[in-house]
């Protein structure tokens, strides 16, 4: 079965692999990066942000 490509919503870009939260698509790569990055690093933040519109999606 073929994977159909969704946009993550952390990088924007069209994956066909990651995950799903409420519906929503991140991909492998930004996952991976979240996962591994400290709260003490600039790009944290970013990523709060980008997982903030998950629940404002959900709560549309």
């Amino acid at each position: 079965m073929e994977k159909v490509a969704q946009r993550c919503i952390v990088c924007e870009m069209e994956q066909n692999d990651g995950i799903a939260i409420c519906e929503q698509f991140i991909c492998q790569r930004c996952e991976q990066e979240m996962v591994n990055t400290d709260v003490q690093d600039e790009k944290y933040p970013f990523f709060i942000h980008q997982m903030r519109r998950i629940w404002l999606r959900k709560d549309a």
